[in-house]
Protein backbone atom coordinates (compact mmCIF):
# COMPACT_ATOMS: atom_id res chain seq x y z
CA UNK A 1 0.00 0.00 0.00
CA UNK A 2 2.87 2.33 0.84
CA UNK A 3 4.66 1.51 -2.44
CA UNK A 4 1.42 1.94 -4.69
CA UNK A 5 0.53 5.64 -2.14
CA UNK A 6 4.39 6.59 -3.17
CA UNK A 7 3.70 5.62 -6.87
CA UNK A 8 0.31 7.85 -7.40
CA UNK A 9 2.08 11.07 -5.50
CA UNK A 10 5.07 10.58 -7.66
CA UNK A 11 3.11 10.38 -11.35
CA UNK A 12 0.76 13.55 -9.77
CA UNK A 13 1.63 16.89 -11.00
CA UNK A 14 3.08 19.61 -8.96
CA UNK A 15 -0.30 20.66 -7.74
CA UNK A 16 -0.92 17.91 -5.38
CA UNK A 17 2.45 16.73 -4.56
CA UNK A 18 1.99 17.24 -0.98
CA UNK A 19 -1.36 15.15 -0.70
CA UNK A 20 -0.06 11.94 -0.45
CA UNK A 21 2.29 10.95 2.42
CA UNK A 22 4.56 8.07 1.64
CA UNK A 23 7.68 6.63 3.18
CA UNK A 24 10.11 8.43 1.06
CA UNK A 25 9.66 12.61 -0.61
CA UNK A 26 7.83 13.02 -3.02
CA UNK A 27 11.01 15.23 -4.01
CA UNK A 28 12.94 12.45 -4.26
CA UNK A 29 11.36 9.94 -6.46
CA UNK A 30 10.05 9.78 -10.43
CA UNK A 31 9.68 13.25 -11.93
CA UNK A 32 10.47 15.21 -9.07
CA UNK A 33 14.14 13.61 -8.52
CA UNK A 34 17.15 15.58 -9.75
CA UNK A 35 18.83 15.02 -12.82
CA UNK A 36 22.89 14.88 -12.58
CA UNK A 37 24.30 16.00 -16.26
CA UNK A 38 24.70 19.35 -17.47
CA UNK A 39 23.57 19.01 -21.09
CA UNK A 40 23.98 21.00 -24.26
CA UNK A 41 21.99 19.49 -27.54
CA UNK A 42 21.78 21.43 -30.54
CA UNK A 43 18.83 21.02 -33.34
CA UNK A 44 16.21 19.16 -30.97
CA UNK A 45 13.38 16.90 -32.92
CA UNK A 46 9.89 18.52 -32.83
CA UNK A 47 6.69 17.02 -33.65
CA UNK A 48 4.25 19.55 -35.39
CA UNK A 49 5.91 23.07 -36.49
CA UNK A 50 7.26 25.71 -34.21
CA UNK A 51 5.67 29.28 -34.59
CA UNK A 52 8.46 31.16 -36.76
CA UNK A 53 7.07 33.91 -34.33
CA UNK A 54 8.67 32.27 -31.73
CA UNK A 55 12.46 33.60 -31.12
CA UNK A 56 13.74 34.04 -27.75
CA UNK A 57 14.37 31.78 -24.92
CA UNK A 58 12.03 29.43 -22.45
CA UNK A 59 13.77 29.49 -19.11
CA UNK A 60 13.02 27.70 -16.12
CA UNK A 61 14.09 27.35 -12.92
CA UNK A 62 14.14 24.40 -9.99
CA UNK A 63 14.93 23.18 -6.73
CA UNK A 64 17.87 20.46 -8.28
CA UNK A 65 20.14 19.09 -5.32
CA UNK A 66 23.32 17.68 -6.67
CA UNK A 67 23.47 15.06 -3.68
CA UNK A 68 20.04 14.01 -4.33
CA UNK A 69 18.88 12.34 -0.71
CA UNK A 70 20.84 14.75 1.20
CA UNK A 71 18.18 18.15 0.82
CA UNK A 72 15.09 17.68 3.67
CA UNK A 73 12.90 20.04 1.87
CA UNK A 74 12.36 20.57 -1.84
CA UNK A 75 12.34 24.02 -1.58
CA UNK A 76 16.23 24.08 -0.93
CA UNK A 77 18.04 22.29 -3.29
CA UNK A 78 20.14 23.86 -5.71
CA UNK A 79 19.05 25.93 -8.68
CA UNK A 80 18.81 24.56 -12.07
CA UNK A 81 17.40 26.15 -14.87
CA UNK A 82 16.26 24.42 -18.10
CA UNK A 83 16.35 26.87 -21.41
CA UNK A 84 15.49 25.81 -24.88
CA UNK A 85 16.89 28.41 -27.65
CA UNK A 86 14.19 28.94 -29.89
CA UNK A 87 14.85 30.53 -33.97
CA UNK A 88 13.41 30.84 -36.84
CA UNK A 89 10.77 27.90 -37.28
CA UNK A 90 13.26 25.26 -35.24
CA UNK A 91 14.21 24.44 -31.79
CA UNK A 92 18.15 25.63 -31.85
CA UNK A 93 19.61 24.16 -28.34
CA UNK A 94 19.00 22.78 -24.97
CA UNK A 95 20.74 23.36 -22.17
CA UNK A 96 20.48 23.03 -18.49
CA UNK A 97 23.11 24.61 -15.72
CA UNK A 98 23.15 24.82 -12.07
CA UNK A 99 23.52 28.62 -10.92
CA UNK A 100 26.99 28.57 -9.80
CA UNK A 101 26.78 30.79 -6.32
CA UNK A 102 29.17 31.55 -4.29
CA UNK A 103 27.85 29.23 -1.62
CA UNK A 104 27.92 26.08 -4.43
CA UNK A 105 30.99 24.36 -4.23
CA UNK A 106 31.73 25.80 -0.57
CA UNK A 107 28.00 26.38 1.32
CA UNK A 108 27.99 28.94 4.02
CA UNK A 109 24.71 29.92 5.93
CA UNK A 110 22.81 32.95 5.17
CA UNK A 111 22.46 34.16 8.76
CA UNK A 112 25.88 35.11 10.30
CA UNK A 113 26.72 34.50 13.95
CA UNK A 114 25.65 37.99 14.89
CA UNK A 115 22.27 37.33 13.47
CA UNK A 116 22.78 39.57 9.98
CA UNK A 117 22.80 37.93 6.60
CA UNK A 118 25.57 36.98 3.60
CA UNK A 119 22.78 37.87 0.89
CA UNK A 120 25.57 36.03 -1.34
CA UNK A 121 24.56 32.64 -0.03
CA UNK A 122 22.09 31.72 -2.36
CA UNK A 123 20.73 28.49 -4.09
CA UNK A 124 18.94 30.71 -6.50
CA UNK A 125 16.17 28.18 -7.27
CA UNK A 126 12.99 29.89 -7.72
CA UNK A 127 12.57 31.83 -11.05
CA UNK A 128 14.30 33.32 -13.89
CA UNK A 129 13.64 36.85 -15.04
CA UNK A 130 15.00 39.62 -17.65
CA UNK A 131 14.59 43.48 -16.81
CA UNK A 132 16.90 46.31 -18.29
CA UNK A 133 19.07 43.83 -20.53
CA UNK A 134 20.04 41.26 -17.55
CA UNK A 135 18.94 37.76 -16.96
CA UNK A 136 18.93 37.18 -12.94
CA UNK A 137 18.17 33.76 -10.94
CA UNK A 138 16.08 34.33 -7.88
CA UNK A 139 15.38 32.88 -4.65
CA UNK A 140 13.43 35.06 -1.88
CA UNK A 141 16.29 34.38 0.26
CA UNK A 142 19.38 35.94 -0.79
CA UNK A 143 20.06 38.54 -4.12
CA UNK A 144 19.56 37.89 -7.53
CA UNK A 145 22.52 35.90 -9.35
CA UNK A 146 22.93 37.46 -13.42
CA UNK A 147 23.31 34.52 -16.08
CA UNK A 148 24.08 34.73 -19.29
CA UNK A 149 21.99 33.36 -22.36
CA UNK A 150 23.90 30.36 -22.80
CA UNK A 151 22.48 29.84 -18.81
CA UNK A 152 26.14 30.70 -17.20
CA UNK A 153 26.47 32.61 -13.98
CA UNK A 154 28.53 35.45 -14.04
CA UNK A 155 27.74 36.09 -10.26
CA UNK A 156 25.60 38.38 -7.47
CA UNK A 157 24.06 41.27 -8.08
CA UNK A 158 23.17 44.17 -6.03
CA UNK A 159 21.78 46.68 -8.41
CA UNK A 160 25.54 48.53 -8.21
CA UNK A 161 25.50 48.23 -4.45
CA UNK A 162 22.15 49.99 -3.97
CA UNK A 163 20.10 46.87 -2.89
CA UNK A 164 20.98 45.07 1.18
CA UNK A 165 18.29 43.36 0.89
CA UNK A 166 16.97 39.95 -0.55
CA UNK A 167 14.82 39.76 -3.53
CA UNK A 168 11.87 38.56 -4.39
CA UNK A 169 11.31 35.63 -6.29
CA UNK A 170 8.14 37.20 -7.67
CA UNK A 171 9.32 40.70 -9.21
CA UNK A 172 6.75 42.39 -11.33
CA UNK A 173 7.72 44.24 -14.49
CA UNK A 174 4.69 47.21 -14.94
CA UNK A 175 3.79 47.10 -18.97
CA UNK A 176 3.26 51.05 -18.71
CA UNK A 177 6.65 51.86 -17.36
CA UNK A 178 8.86 49.30 -17.45
CA UNK A 179 9.92 49.50 -13.66
CA UNK A 180 10.81 46.51 -11.77
CA UNK A 181 8.98 45.96 -9.00
CA UNK A 182 10.02 43.68 -5.77
CA UNK A 183 9.90 43.30 -2.52
CA UNK A 184 12.42 41.45 0.33
CA UNK A 185 12.21 40.14 3.35
CA UNK A 186 14.59 37.85 6.11
CA UNK A 187 15.87 40.46 8.63
CA UNK A 188 16.12 39.29 12.04
CA UNK A 189 15.04 42.79 13.05
CA UNK A 190 12.43 44.90 12.28
CA UNK A 191 11.74 45.71 9.47
CA UNK A 192 11.25 42.55 8.53
CA UNK A 193 9.60 43.28 4.81
CA UNK A 194 11.07 45.65 2.24
CA UNK A 195 9.76 47.25 -0.94
CA UNK A 196 12.07 48.57 -3.40
CA UNK A 197 11.37 49.79 -7.44
CA UNK A 198 14.18 49.96 -10.07
CA UNK A 199 13.08 51.86 -13.50
CA UNK A 200 13.06 50.98 -16.97
CA UNK A 201 16.66 51.14 -17.31
CA UNK A 202 17.49 49.00 -14.18
CA UNK A 203 18.53 51.75 -11.72
CA UNK A 204 17.68 51.30 -7.98
CA UNK A 205 15.22 54.21 -7.23
CA UNK A 206 13.16 53.30 -4.04
CA UNK A 207 14.11 51.34 -1.10
CA UNK A 208 11.44 51.66 2.06
CA UNK A 209 11.02 49.46 4.95
CA UNK A 210 7.58 47.45 5.51
CA UNK A 211 6.03 47.91 9.42
CA UNK A 212 4.76 44.23 10.10
CA UNK A 213 4.61 42.49 13.27
CA UNK A 214 6.84 39.60 13.05
CA UNK A 215 8.82 37.99 10.05
CA UNK A 216 6.21 36.67 8.27
CA UNK A 217 7.21 34.70 5.36
CA UNK A 218 5.86 37.50 2.35
CA UNK A 219 6.59 34.82 -1.20
CA UNK A 220 4.95 37.00 -3.20
CA UNK A 221 3.04 40.57 -3.54
CA UNK A 222 0.66 41.95 -6.13
CA UNK A 223 1.10 45.16 -8.20
CA UNK A 224 -1.91 46.86 -10.17
CA UNK A 225 -1.97 50.32 -12.05
CA UNK A 226 -1.42 52.57 -8.86
CA UNK A 227 -0.50 50.37 -5.87
CA UNK A 228 1.59 48.26 -5.02
CA UNK A 229 -0.71 45.20 -2.49
CA UNK A 230 0.98 43.39 0.27
CA UNK A 231 -0.11 40.33 1.85
CA UNK A 232 0.72 40.10 5.67
CA UNK A 233 -0.35 36.34 5.95
CA UNK A 234 -0.15 33.80 9.07
CA UNK A 235 3.29 31.83 7.97
CA UNK A 236 5.96 33.01 10.58
CA UNK A 237 9.42 32.56 11.05
CA UNK A 238 10.25 30.12 13.93
CA UNK A 239 13.68 30.08 15.98
CA UNK A 240 13.48 26.77 17.11
CA UNK A 241 13.09 25.04 13.49
CA UNK A 242 16.46 27.15 12.07
CA UNK A 243 18.07 25.86 15.06
CA UNK A 244 17.19 22.30 15.59
CA UNK A 245 16.67 21.29 11.43
CA UNK A 246 19.07 22.92 9.31
CA UNK A 247 17.90 23.05 5.98
CA UNK A 248 13.99 22.35 6.45
CA UNK A 249 11.88 25.51 6.20
CA UNK A 250 11.84 27.17 8.81
CA UNK A 251 8.11 28.76 8.90
CA UNK A 252 5.04 27.73 10.54
CA UNK A 253 1.59 28.79 10.25
CA UNK A 254 0.34 30.37 13.26
CA UNK A 255 -3.36 30.62 14.45
CA UNK A 256 -2.70 34.17 15.94
CA UNK A 257 -0.96 36.33 13.81
CA UNK A 258 -3.66 37.39 11.55
CA UNK A 259 -3.81 37.97 8.11
CA UNK A 260 -3.98 41.53 6.42
CA UNK A 261 -3.47 43.13 2.54
CA UNK A 262 -1.43 46.26 2.63
CA UNK A 263 -1.95 48.84 0.02
CA UNK A 264 0.32 51.48 -1.29
CA UNK A 265 0.22 54.12 -3.78
CA UNK A 266 2.21 53.89 -6.08
CA UNK A 267 2.83 57.63 -6.56
CA UNK A 268 3.46 58.36 -3.32
CA UNK A 269 5.92 54.73 -2.31
CA UNK A 270 6.88 56.14 1.08
CA UNK A 271 3.66 57.04 2.34
CA UNK A 272 1.48 54.96 4.51
CA UNK A 273 0.34 51.94 3.76
CA UNK A 274 -3.55 50.88 4.53
CA UNK A 275 -4.28 47.82 6.20
CA UNK A 276 -7.39 45.38 5.50
CA UNK A 277 -7.99 42.85 7.25
CA UNK A 278 -8.95 39.04 5.52
CA UNK A 279 -9.69 35.61 6.99
CA UNK A 280 -6.33 33.76 7.82
CA UNK A 281 -5.67 32.07 4.45
CA UNK A 282 -1.59 31.47 2.39
CA UNK A 283 -0.81 32.66 -1.12
CA UNK A 284 2.15 31.72 -3.09
CA UNK A 285 1.45 33.05 -6.13
CA UNK A 286 -0.79 35.97 -7.27
CA UNK A 287 -2.20 35.72 -10.58
CA UNK A 288 -2.84 39.40 -10.85
CA UNK A 289 -4.55 42.70 -9.38
CA UNK A 290 -6.15 45.71 -11.01
CA UNK A 291 -7.73 48.78 -10.27
CA UNK A 292 -11.36 49.55 -10.58
CA UNK A 293 -13.42 52.93 -10.34
CA UNK A 294 -17.55 52.58 -9.84
CA UNK A 295 -20.32 53.94 -8.83
CA UNK A 296 -19.18 51.92 -5.07
CA UNK A 297 -16.01 53.92 -4.95
CA UNK A 298 -12.23 53.04 -5.90
CA UNK A 299 -12.12 48.99 -6.09
CA UNK A 300 -8.80 47.00 -6.03
CA UNK A 301 -8.91 43.82 -7.07
CA UNK A 302 -6.65 40.73 -6.21
CA UNK A 303 -6.75 37.47 -7.60
CA UNK A 304 -4.13 34.49 -6.52
CA UNK A 305 -3.92 30.86 -5.42
CA UNK A 306 -5.79 30.70 -1.84
CA UNK A 307 -4.62 28.01 0.83
CA UNK A 308 -6.92 27.56 3.78
CA UNK A 309 -3.65 26.75 5.45
CA UNK A 310 -0.12 26.07 5.27
CA UNK A 311 2.44 24.36 7.15
CA UNK A 312 0.68 23.89 10.71
CA UNK A 313 2.48 20.86 11.65
CA UNK A 314 5.48 19.99 9.45
CA UNK A 315 6.18 21.80 6.08
CA UNK A 316 3.11 20.19 3.98
CA UNK A 317 0.72 22.53 3.35
CA UNK A 318 -2.40 20.29 4.75
CA UNK A 319 -4.77 21.68 1.54
CA UNK A 320 -4.65 22.59 -1.55
CA UNK A 321 -4.73 25.69 -3.45
CA UNK A 322 -7.75 27.08 -5.37
CA UNK A 323 -8.12 30.28 -7.42
CA UNK A 324 -9.60 32.95 -5.10
CA UNK A 325 -10.41 36.67 -5.43
CA UNK A 326 -10.33 39.97 -2.71
CA UNK A 327 -11.88 42.97 -3.53
CA UNK A 328 -10.73 45.91 -1.89
CA UNK A 329 -13.07 49.31 -1.63
CA UNK A 330 -10.71 51.76 -0.44
CA UNK A 331 -13.85 54.38 0.11
CA UNK A 332 -15.45 52.25 2.31
CA UNK A 333 -12.27 50.85 4.01
CA UNK A 334 -13.35 46.98 3.64
CA UNK A 335 -12.64 44.02 1.37
CA UNK A 336 -14.67 41.54 -0.12
CA UNK A 337 -13.49 37.62 -0.28
CA UNK A 338 -14.63 35.60 -3.24
CA UNK A 339 -14.19 31.56 -4.11
CA UNK A 340 -13.96 31.88 -7.80
CA UNK A 341 -13.69 27.68 -8.58
CA UNK A 342 -13.56 24.47 -6.66
CA UNK A 343 -10.27 22.99 -8.72
CA UNK A 344 -7.15 22.48 -6.77
CA UNK A 345 -4.60 24.37 -8.74
CA UNK A 346 -1.40 26.38 -8.57
CA UNK A 347 1.16 28.55 -10.45
CA UNK A 348 -0.86 30.96 -11.79
CA UNK A 349 -0.01 33.13 -14.78
CA UNK A 350 -1.39 36.02 -17.56
CA UNK A 351 -0.21 37.59 -20.55
CA UNK A 352 2.56 39.51 -18.62
CA UNK A 353 2.12 42.45 -20.81
CA UNK A 354 -1.46 43.39 -18.57
CA UNK A 355 0.76 42.48 -15.40
CA UNK A 356 -1.45 45.75 -13.15
CA UNK A 357 -4.49 45.64 -15.90
CA UNK A 358 -7.22 43.67 -16.37
CA UNK A 359 -6.60 40.62 -18.06
CA UNK A 360 -9.22 37.61 -19.28
CA UNK A 361 -7.60 34.76 -18.87
CA UNK A 362 -5.38 33.30 -16.10
CA UNK A 363 -3.78 30.04 -17.01
CA UNK A 364 -2.77 27.38 -13.89
CA UNK A 365 -1.59 23.61 -13.30
CA UNK A 366 -4.11 21.20 -12.48
CA UNK A 367 -3.45 17.41 -12.04
CA UNK A 368 -2.18 16.24 -15.38
CA UNK A 369 -3.81 19.31 -16.89
CA UNK A 370 -3.60 23.04 -17.55
CA UNK A 371 -6.60 24.69 -16.51
CA UNK A 372 -7.66 28.52 -18.29
CA UNK A 373 -9.45 31.15 -16.49
CA UNK A 374 -12.09 33.47 -18.51
CA UNK A 375 -12.07 35.48 -15.87
CA UNK A 376 -14.22 38.05 -17.49
CA UNK A 377 -17.01 34.83 -17.92
CA UNK A 378 -16.02 33.20 -14.92
CA UNK A 379 -15.68 29.68 -16.63
CA UNK A 380 -13.22 27.60 -17.29
CA UNK A 381 -11.69 25.29 -19.87
CA UNK A 382 -8.68 22.36 -19.79
CA UNK A 383 -5.46 21.05 -21.74
CA UNK A 384 -5.18 17.33 -20.56
CA UNK A 385 -1.70 15.43 -20.88
CA UNK A 386 -1.32 11.76 -21.49
CA UNK A 387 -4.08 9.68 -20.91
CA UNK A 388 -6.30 8.67 -18.04
CA UNK A 389 -4.33 6.17 -16.37
CA UNK A 390 -0.58 7.49 -17.48
CA UNK A 391 -1.24 11.44 -17.23
CA UNK A 392 1.72 13.99 -18.43
CA UNK A 393 2.65 16.29 -15.87
CA UNK A 394 2.65 20.10 -17.18
CA UNK A 395 4.47 22.74 -15.19
CA UNK A 396 4.37 26.30 -15.17
CA UNK A 397 2.27 27.64 -18.72
CA UNK A 398 4.10 30.70 -19.56
CA UNK A 399 2.20 33.03 -22.24
CA UNK A 400 4.78 34.28 -25.49
CA UNK A 401 2.57 36.28 -27.55
CA UNK A 402 2.97 36.83 -31.59
CA UNK A 403 3.64 40.33 -31.29
CA UNK A 404 3.62 43.44 -29.62
CA UNK A 405 0.04 44.30 -30.62
CA UNK A 406 -1.75 40.95 -30.51
CA UNK A 407 -4.20 40.16 -27.61
CA UNK A 408 -4.20 37.65 -25.27
CA UNK A 409 -5.57 34.45 -27.81
CA UNK A 410 -2.61 35.80 -30.24
CA UNK A 411 0.18 34.02 -29.02
CA UNK A 412 1.22 30.77 -27.47
CA UNK A 413 1.54 29.27 -24.21
CA UNK A 414 4.84 27.42 -23.66
CA UNK A 415 5.47 24.53 -20.61
CA UNK A 416 7.80 21.53 -20.18
CA UNK A 417 5.81 18.20 -19.88
CA UNK A 418 6.89 15.14 -18.49
CA UNK A 419 5.63 12.02 -20.20
CA UNK A 420 5.77 9.32 -17.77
CA UNK A 421 5.45 6.68 -20.51
CA UNK A 422 8.92 7.06 -21.59
CA UNK A 423 10.38 8.76 -18.69
CA UNK A 424 11.08 12.48 -20.52
CA UNK A 425 10.21 15.57 -21.32
CA UNK A 426 8.89 17.82 -23.88
CA UNK A 427 8.75 21.65 -24.28
CA UNK A 428 4.84 21.99 -25.55
CA UNK A 429 3.65 24.74 -27.35
CA UNK A 430 0.12 25.53 -27.20
CA UNK A 431 -2.43 28.07 -29.41
CA UNK A 432 -3.33 30.34 -27.32
CA UNK A 433 -6.57 30.65 -29.59
CA UNK A 434 -7.19 27.13 -29.11
CA UNK A 435 -6.34 25.66 -26.10
CA UNK A 436 -8.02 22.52 -25.84
CA UNK A 437 -6.72 21.51 -29.44
CA UNK A 438 -3.67 19.62 -29.75
CA UNK A 439 -0.30 21.47 -29.79
CA UNK A 440 0.64 22.96 -32.40
CA UNK A 441 4.33 21.46 -31.50
CA UNK A 442 6.32 19.58 -29.09
CA UNK A 443 9.83 19.62 -28.67
CA UNK A 444 11.36 16.31 -27.51
CA UNK A 445 14.01 17.53 -24.92
CA UNK A 446 17.35 14.94 -24.72
CA UNK A 447 16.76 14.19 -20.42
CA UNK A 448 13.73 14.62 -18.10
CA UNK A 449 13.00 17.75 -16.81
CA UNK A 450 12.31 17.65 -13.29
CA UNK A 451 9.10 19.67 -11.60
CA UNK A 452 10.45 22.62 -10.72
CA UNK A 453 9.05 26.16 -9.73
CA UNK A 454 9.24 29.53 -12.11
CA UNK A 455 10.68 30.72 -15.55
CA UNK A 456 9.90 32.83 -18.69
CA UNK A 457 9.65 33.28 -22.28
CA UNK A 458 12.48 36.06 -23.35
CA UNK A 459 12.26 37.63 -26.64
CA UNK A 460 14.95 38.15 -29.18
Amino acid sequence: MAQQSAQKMAEAPIVNAWSTKSTEPFFRIRNYAPVFDELTTFNLPVEGAIPAELNGWYLRNGPNPRHGHETPHWFTGDGMIHGVRLENGRAAWYRNRWVRTESFDKPFPLYNSDGTRNLHASVANTNVVNHAGKTLALVESSLPYEITNELETLGAYDFGGKLADSMTAHPKICPRTGELHFIGYGSLTSPYVSYHCANASGELIINRGVDVPKLTMMHDFALSSRHIILMDLPVVFRFDIARNAPGDMPFRWSDDYGARLGVLRRDDPYGAIRWFDIQPCYVFHVLNAFDKTTDDGELIVLQAARYTKLWRDDGAPGSDAVIWSWTINLNRGSVTEEQIDERAVEFPRIDDRLIGLPARYGVTVGSGKLVRYDLARGTAEEHSFGTATQPGGPGEAVFAPANSGGGELSGWYLSYVYDPVRDGSDLVIIDASDFQGKPVARVQLPQRVPYGFHGNWIAS
